[in-house]
């Protein structure tokens, strides 16, 4: 217990302060909804902890703090808050400032907004979030398989060069084609852009890691690599989060606090080497993520309850982990 507490003091410690601030701030409403938010971001982002545990040990020690620090800030204040404004004042063509202003005094009006900038944010997530799945399962060197068949058969298929971005940009133009027309040109080249980034993040890290091998510059392209995934993983977050309110601060504040104790459960599993030792975690992981994409691809023909978006991801990571448990026990 200890040993636990040692890794997340600071998150508890944000937590307890966070909670207080927010009954100060509108009593026992605004603290229960910021508990629910909370436990949105972490149910959302746990399948995030652990592939971003995977790429934190490629980081030196250095880049691994400022994955805590700079990283924290970035997530909290840039991802969950200023990447929205920017996305919502490209779609709609009114001036950043303006958006801030609107967030700030009229939430509802600004929810209204990112709502209908949801085709965008959901079509770019979705597809990054589906090169992150392929490239793992489409690895032609990858050995150890969890659903044996099904992931046997597309290591198989990962010996075609680059299938997982025709895969990704199938996909991207198939939705592309069931959405309504107006949004089509919107999806399409969200989706793209989707895919486009993580192929010049991979390229971006693969060239520093071949050149400066745990140095600086790797670090430096992977901790950007990760900022990246988070920000695919938590924009559906905020949208989901202006379904229970729209009051910025409890946004703010229970997002915050669920990004935190993330960053707090990956630094965990990087020093304690959770990753090695359940050796499954990181298919269910990349499970979790693939059935985020799918519902977030979903979510752009029908309504998918947050709930039913969380439930998936989590089915998958305890399923994982305890097929790790009873395989570390078998002789």
């Amino acid at each position: 217990m200890e040993k636990i507490f040692k890794f997340f003091w600071f998150s508890i410690t944000i937590t307890v302060v966070g909670f207080v601030a927010m009954y100060m701030y509108g009593g026992w409403a605004a603290l229960f909804t910021t508990v629910l938010l909370t436990l949105l971001e972490v149910t959302l982002s746990f399948d995030n902890a652990v592939v971003n545990a995977r790429v934190l040990k490629k980081m030196n020690a250095a880049w691994q703090q400022r994955f805590l620090t700079w990283g924290i800030l970035i997530a909290v204040f840039g991802t969950r808050f200023v990447l929205p404004i920017v996305i919502v004042s490209v779609i709609v063509g009114i001036n950043p400032w303006t958006i801030t202003e609107m967030a700030l005094f009229d939430p509802a009006h600004y929810g209204e907004l990112l709502e209908k900038a949801k085709y965008a944010i959901h079509a770019f997530g979705a597809a990054f979030l589906i090169m992150v799945a392929l490239k793992y399962f489409l690895d032609a060197k990858k050995s150890v398989h969890w659903i044996k068949d099904v992931e046997h058969h597309l290591t198989q298929w990962g010996r075609i060069e680059a299938i997982e971005i025709v895969l990704a940009l199938i996909v991207v133009a198939g939705v592309s084609f069931a959405v309504p027309i107006d949004a089509r040109a919107t999806v399409l080249a969200s989706g793209i852009f989707g895919v486009v980034l993580f192929i010049v993040m991979q390229g971006i890290t693969s060239a520093f890691s071949v050149e400066a091998k745990e140095g600086a510059a790797a670090s430096l392209a992977l901790f950007m690599y990760l900022e990246v995934l988070d920000a695919a993983f938590s924009l559906d977050g905020v949208i989901g989060a202006f379904a229970l309110t729209s009051a910025i601060p409890i946004i703010a504040v229970g997002l915050g606090i669920g990004a935190f104790f993330v960053r707090s459960l990956t630094i965990y599993m990087v020093r304690e080497r959770t990753l090695d030792t359940l050796k499954y975690l990181e298919h269910g992981a990349h499970w979790a993520i693939f059935g985020l994409a799918a519902s977030m691809f979903a979510s752009l023909l029908t309504d998918v309850p947050e709930l039913v978006t969380g439930t998936i991801g989590i089915i998958f990571v305890i399923a994982a982990y305890w097929s790790s448990v009873l395989a570390r026990k078998a002789p």
